[in-house]
């Protein structure tokens, strides 16, 4: 069986609704996972998935100027990604997120929990380094520190990050910053859904989109 390849998908049939076409490629899911899909959409029925589903269904139609999709067929975006998550936090009752930041973010973390309370959510963040542990108690060899082995050096503590928000029984947590991989083992063990609020992107100051697009940057990536 093929695997999914729809990044590379010309036609992208699904977006149009078009189910069958002999135009379909061979990965195409709508040719290789018909049952699949048919058990996928049963789950969308599941009482506590279905109004999460919804809920995030009203978050993207309010996210545009209804009026202009509807008379001029113009999608014209209204609302930042903070203000979504504070909406939609609200939408499905949310008393209390989580947000899991990295220090060089510190300042980011403190203006979105400010924002987010100011739409009356309780937000509890823990950082990067919580803990307070040398990247060689976890088990980083000294030479993998990005200053002089022999200083201390915060060690990132994503599963200490998440295993506070799991007790503080969070709705759902939002991630400022994280790296690569502290992210991914942060998501995992979240028992609350995970969002991302900004992206680690050192080299771009966070925008990693602007890497695809620029001829400045081919040779790096």
């Amino acid at each position: 069986m093929e695997h999914p390849h729809c990044a590379i998908c010309q036609k992208k049939f699904c977006y149009e609704g078009i189910k069958k076409d002999t135009r379909l490629p061979d990965f195409c899911p709508l040719k290789t996972s018909d049952s699949l899909i048919q058990e996928v959409n049963e789950l969308y029925q599941k009482e506590e998935i279905n109004n999460f589903y919804l809920q995030s269904a009203l978050t993207e139609k309010e996210g545009y100027d209804e009026r202009a999709a509807r008379d001029k067929n113009i999608i014209i975006p209204l609302k930042p990604r903070i203000r979504e998550i504070a909406e939609f936090a609200q939408k499905i009752n949310a008393k209390q997120i989580g947000m899991a930041f990295c220090s060089g973010l510190a300042d980011e973390a403190a203006r979105a929990c400010a924002i987010l309370e100011g739409h009356g959510i309780r937000v509890y963040s823990v950082i990067c380094c919580c803990g307070a542990l040398d990247k060689t108690e976890v088990g980083i060899p000294a030479e993998y520190k990005i200053r002089s082995p022999k200083e201390y050096e915060a060690a990132c503590n994503p599963l200490l990050q998440a295993r506070l928000l799991n007790r503080a029984k969070t709705s759902f947590n939002i991630i400022v910053g994280l790296c690569v991989g502290h992210d991914m083992l942060f998501t995992k063990y979240s028992e609350a859904p995970v969002t991302t609020l900004i992206v680690k992107d050192r080299f771009t100051g966070h925008n990693p989109v602007i890497s695809l697009y620029t001829k400045y940057h081919r040779f790096i990536v």
